[in-house]
């Protein structure tokens, strides 16, 4: 079963797989866990449909689709375990800060 069949966010959340840090330099040096920079970049998993406009009631669709990579804040987001051993985070849509294409 996949992820977004076990997980749907709600109103104007997206759920993201954070890409992994490098472990590794291109000479073969091995990285320190600790060394390791945060990455900033993900892929969406998984979208809600929108949050509610207030004045009619509707959902404002978001911006971005399942599949976009996207930049992240360095802090933010939920973390959520979902038993794949990857790391997914929820965000708000207006908490990314880009698409990257």
């Amino acid at each position: 079963m996949s992820v977004t069949k076990r997980l749907l966010p709600l109103l104007d959340r997206v759920l993201i797989l954070r890409a992994e840090a490098l472990t590794k330099t291109k000479g073969g040096i091995v990285i320190p866990e600790k060394a390791q920079s945060k990455v900033l970049e993900g892929t969406i998993v998984a979208v809600g449909p929108g949050a509610r406009n207030t004045q009619t009631g509707e959902h404002v669709p978001l911006a971005v689709k399942v599949g976009e990579k996207v930049l992240l804040p360095e802090y933010g987001g939920t973390k959520v375990e979902l038993g794949d051993n990857k790391e997914y985070h929820l965000f708000r849509e207006a908490d990314i800060l880009a698409k990257i294409e």
